[in-house]
């Protein structure tokens, strides 16, 4: 049995459609999700469903029953009063069914910066979770990508009316990036697979060197209008969060993430592509991605 969080998410949903589809697929696939309806019609009918969240421990008891593999997702809450006892409200949870239930091989998404990023806000409680998921001794991979393509999403009406795209930085420096169809392939390819042992980070890094500038011009070239790339200070990007609705204290965490990525640097031009893991390149991406959520 293989167990999916976040299964209407951006990456989960991309994951299960992958899952379903593949050939291969020896064993069934049980979801966890809070609004059964917004799952993908076509994926409704062949999964067992779990209704409620992965942060409670009775939901996750029966969704671990009789389960050898779980994709792990801690889903991002703006609300949150602490960003670390966010996580661990989902974590361990997850950790004491490991060691109830015999669960063999748990996925997380997690990010680059292990061992780097200090005072990193979510990067930080990421990692965290995934140090004490192993301290269970389960066998375990993190994958481990830079900034998602799909932040751009977020901000496509931006684009399309300002002709500009907004990033918490001091300076043109490298940003790496990583597009979620290549997380969500590669937690496929590890969920079908049950012989792999061990814990590991397999980090995700597309294949780009590009500044926000860079970026810009990509996005230009690809949407037929002009496109720049506009840089926020560390305090106002918080201000602007807060003004969003984020609590305190996530929207100090992000802020805290912005800085720690500008200062120490661990999704730069330091980080190496994995092509094997992150194929998809930038422009690509807005072709396919970006493109229609601007233009429609």
């Amino acid at each position: 049995m293989i167990v999916v969080t976040t299964p209407t998410g951006q990456i989960g949903r991309q994951l299960l459609a992958r899952l379903l589809d593949a050939p291969d697929l020896a064993e069934p696939v049980r979801v966890i999700v809070r609004d059964p309806a917004r799952l993908a019609p076509e994926a409704r009918d062949r999964v067992e469903v779990i209704q409620g969240s992965h942060a409670d421990p009775g939901v996750l008891k029966e969704a671990c029953a009789g389960a050898g593999q779980v994709f792990w997702l801690v889903p991002p809450a703006v609300t949150a009063e602490s960003v670390e006892g966010h996580f661990a409200a989902f974590t361990e949870p997850l950790c004491q069914m490991i060691e109830d239930q015999g669960v063999e091989r748990v996925v997380t998404v997690s990010t680059l910066g292990r061992g780097i990023a200090k005072n990193a806000g979510q990067i930080s409680a990421s990692l965290a979770m995934d140090e004490r998921i192993r301290a269970t001794g389960v066998h375990h991979r993190a994958l481990c990508p830079p900034f998602l393509m799909e932040n751009f999403v977020g901000q496509a009406a931006t684009i399309r009316d300002q002709g500009a795209f907004y990033v918490a930085m001091t300076g043109q420096r490298v940003l790496h990036t990583c597009a979620t169809g290549d997380i969500a392939a590669t937690a496929a390819r590890l969920l079908r697979d049950a012989t792999w042992t061990g814990q590991e980070d397999v980090p995700l890094v597309g294949p780009d060197d590009l500044t926000p500038e860079g970026m810009a011009r990509v996005m230009s070239e690809v949407l037929g209008r002009p496109v720049q790339a506009r840089l926020v200070g560390f305090a106002d990007y918080r201000a602007s969060l807060l003004g969003h609705g984020v609590s305190e204290a996530s929207a100090q965490g992000l802020a805290d993430m912005a800085r720690a990525l500008d200062e120490q640097g661990f999704y730069g031009a330091a980080a190496p592509s994995t092509p094997e893991h992150a194929p998809t390149g930038f422009r690509t991406w807005c072709e396919q991605v970006l493109r229609p959520a601007v233009l429609g």
